[in-house]
């Protein structure tokens, strides 16, 4: 039954497409392909480190299919989510260095702990007013960051296209209410690899 469901899943993934699954619209997570800084071929790359990532590790067990999320940018790679034990945290930091192309791996995995529905509500809350500043602000291409929040520290992953961007971001979030930290891993435009023209 575990390989199965296991099977099944690895199949989604494979048909859900390369680049058109990055693409979210205006109020998705993902990086907008009209505003990728990123050639074709590049988000390609990362398309399919990420799809390997995820299948291994689903491989290594389905129950990270909801606790555990990544995203590849430019050959780096970042992992959020919660794991019960540290063990499981290094696990998963093992798992992305063994990904072909891995230039470098930040792991925010956190440690779970009791759930509290109150702290994840103002997580959700925080991520939401986030979401929203970022598309309110027209200096600023929201499609091309990721947010998460746990335990008021939020977690921005994605590509600015200047340095002036990056500090709107960054400043945005710090402007949130209850906002303990903000931990950005934003890359610019210009150190990426390849670059459109």
């Amino acid at each position: 039954m575990k390989t199965k469901f296991i099977i099944i899943i690895l199949i989604g993934i494979v048909f859900s497409g390369c680049v058109g699954v990055s693409s979210t619209g205006i109020f998705g997570t993902g990086v907008s392909i009209a505003f990728d800084p990123r050639t074709v071929g590049t988000q390609m790359d990362d398309s399919i480190m990420q799809k390997n990532l995820t299948a291994k590790i689903l491989f290594k067990d389905k129950k990270y299919l909801l606790s555990v999320k990544s995203k590849v940018i430019d050959g780096r790679i970042f992992i959020t989510g919660k794991v019960e034990n540290p063990e499981e945290k290094l696990q998963l930091t093992k798992l992305a260095w063994e990904t072909k192309g891995a230039r470098s791996v930040r792991n925010d995995v956190k440690i779970k702990e009791k759930f509290n529905f109150k702290q994840s509500a103002k997580d959700i809350l925080i991520t939401s007013q986030l979401r929203t500043a970022l598309i309110l602000n027209k200096n600023i291409k929201a499609t091309n960051y990721q947010i998460d929040t746990y335990k008021k520290k939020i977690y921005v992953y994605g590509i600015a296209i200047t340095f002036e961007e990056k500090n709107l971001v960054i400043s945005e979030a710090k402007e949130i209410l209850d906002v303990e930290d903000v931990i950005a891993s934003i890359i610019l435009v210009e150190d990426l690899r390849i670059q459109k023209d």
